[in-house]
């Protein structure tokens, strides 16, 4: 009885390691993410990630662009010395088909929560090595203009992740959205 209780004790801690980072769809199909896409909101497990004009993982998504191969290109805008910047990041597909492998940002995973494909997506960025502390969530639109529905579904969802996240930004209605 003892080991029993012992090895559900076990099974609990570990078991729940994992859930404050979010899981990805399990159906998504790259391709129907492919195009321009707007930045609506942003959410971060650490405010700093976000909090200033040139914060790290404060990206705005222009563009996602699926491969031939399965893997994603994600063109981003950012805010780099006092002007607007365009960049691309790679993201490599995994054995999970809404996770990808971001090489250059050290050992970094891009999750696709959720889409319709035809008016929002939730993306996640983390950190493996410290998804507490470096977890970055947006709301992508296919156009500027909010949906309170998909707002709300990307509230709730950011709610129910049991580490701290904060919504912190919402481009749409700031002037200092990002896009070249």
């Amino acid at each position: 009885m003892k080991c029993l209780l012992l090895a559900l004790s076990v099974a609990l801690v570990c078991g729940t390691q994992d859930m404050g980072v979010p899981q990805p769809m399990e159906d998504l199909d790259v391709q129907k993410v492919a195009g321009t896409w707007y930045s609506v909101a942003m959410a971060a497990s650490d405010l700093a990630l976000l909090s200033t004009q040139s914060a790290p993982l404060r990206l705005y998504v222009q563009e996602l662009r699926p491969t031939a191969q399965g893997n994603l290109e994600i063109m981003v805008h950012r805010w780099e010395d006092g002007r607007c910047v365009q960049a691309k990041i790679f993201a490599e597909k995994t054995e999970v088909p809404a996770e990808f492998k971001i090489n250059s940002l050290g050992d970094s995973k891009v999750r696709v929560l959720d889409a319709d494909y035809e008016t929002f997506a939730f993306l996640c960025l983390e950190n493996a090595a410290r998804p507490q502390q470096s977890l970055a969530c947006q709301y992508l639109a296919r156009t500027p203009k909010v949906d309170p529905v998909a707002m709300e579904q990307f509230s709730r969802a950011m709610k129910l992740m049991p580490i701290h996240i904060q919504m912190a930004f919402t481009p749409t209605q700031a002037e200092e959205r990002c896009r070249v």
